[in-house]
């Protein structure tokens, strides 16, 4: 699991290739102090004067020279952070331990293995980036297909998949009755089904990304017997994978007569004796399956709040992870998507209230449903202590 994170935004705006610049030099520095890392994601808005493939392109020769053999997962969307800023980079670390790190490359998609006395780890982004822009299906059977070829190449599977974060081209956009988002989790469906035999899911994100296509970024891991890997639960709501008909939009694919629900936990956690970390899934302004708040931005980034801290109780969690860890949960790290840029200013203010000091980054993207203004994902972890 990931130590701790770094937010680097421009210290100056520029253009997008100067603002690259500083966060690549703010990086660079970071590597300096003995820091392992293991995964970048690169947020951008619109390049001038450049496709995003080009400006893509350019961001992910300029990451491998930076980080020359050591180069960690790299993963480049197009979401745009708060302006004026053209660039944000959320920055993953280790620090110095006895794991082995290992930088791989499978088909110019860069990815880390992890090996400790706990088990095995991968850390890997850009799976179907670029892919059959013109078309949901193919992208996404092309990014799960990718992922899968990673997992192989190092002996794992789809059933030690922990976290995913999807990014999905125009998502709430429907052609001839189908939407993006609804494809996207019929795909899921099929390669679950094909490719997972363990019960339960990986915690998740699903966002909208402003180009076409699938991009996939995902945490995988294949512990030793002493690591317990445990969905959470949040009470106030209806497991995703059980939604209703009704929240699911469009029409379902291959001419099935039910539409296939998001198949993700709410959170997933990973204990032993040890410590824990607690993937929080992308949460939004939901309780039981309904979106609470509608035009109101801050009730649902309150609300939102509200879910994640019931997926974070303490005592829940320690009753879960069978240990008792009180109140020593860390929030290490909040990814913030928001649909409109007006709205950043009201979301920040109650974020930050609530979380001082916390690596944030906020970013503009579609959320998976027309009424949603604001997603929100954590990652917790914990030191343990004295069993119940």
């Amino acid at each position: 699991m990931l130590e701790n994170y770094i937010i680097c935004l421009p210290s100056v705006p520029g253009s997008l290739e100067e603002e690259w610049e500083q966060c690549r030099k703010n990086i660079d520095g970071i590597l300096s102090t003995g820091n392992k890392p293991l995964k970048l994601n690169i947020f951008v808005d619109k390049p001038d004067n450049y496709s995003f493939q080009d400006i893509r392109e350019t961001i992910f020769k300029s990451a491998l020279k930076t980080f020359d053999n050591l180069c960690p997962a790299v993963n480049i969307t197009f979401h745009p952070p708060e302006k004026p800023w053209k660039i944000a980079v959320e920055a993953g670390f280790i620090g110095t331990d006895n794991s082995v790190v290992s930088y791989r490359v499978w088909n110019s998609i860069p990815y880390v293995i992890r090996v400790s006395d706990t088990g095995k780890e991968i850390w890997a982004g850009g799976p179907g980036a670029g892919l059959f822009p013109e078309d949901a299906g193919k992208a996404a059977r092309a990014a799960f297909d990718q992922m899968r070829a990673i997992l192989d190449a190092e002996q794992m599977s789809f059933n030690h998949l922990v976290r995913q974060w999807n990014y999905i081209g125009n998502i709430l956009q429907v052609n001839n009755k189908l939407q993006n988002y609804q494809i996207f989790n019929e795909v899921r469906n099929e390669n679950y089904e094909k490719y997972r035999t363990v019960s339960g899911y990986p915690a998740a994100t699903g966002v909208g990304m402003k180009e076409s296509g699938v991009t996939l970024d995902f945490y995988a891991a294949k512990p030793d017997k002493t690591i317990k890997i445990i969905p959470v639960d949040n009470p106030e709501q209806v497991k995703p994978y059980t939604y209703g008909q009704k929240v699911l939009k469009g029409m379902p694919l291959n001419g099935t007569t039910k539409k296939q629900a998001p198949q993700f936990e709410r959170a997933v956690l990973l204990t032993n004796n040890m410590s824990s970390t607690i993937f929080v899934s992308g949460t939004a302004s939901i309780l039981g399956e309904d979106t609470i708040g509608i035009n109101d931005i801050d009730k649902q980034t309150i609300v939102t709040i509200k879910n994640i801290n019931k997926l974070s109780e303490p005592e829940r969690i320690g009753q879960l992870a069978g240990i008792n860890i009180k109140d020593a949960l860390k929030l290490i790290l909040l990814r913030i998507y928001i649909k409109y840029q007006k709205d950043f200013l009201n979301v920040k203010t109650i974020c930050e209230d609530r979380f001082p000091g916390v690596p944030t980054v906020y970013i503009e993207a579609d959320i998976c449903r027309d009424d949603l203004l604001v997603e929100i994902e954590a990652e917790f972890t914990m030191n343990n202590s004295v069993n119940y």
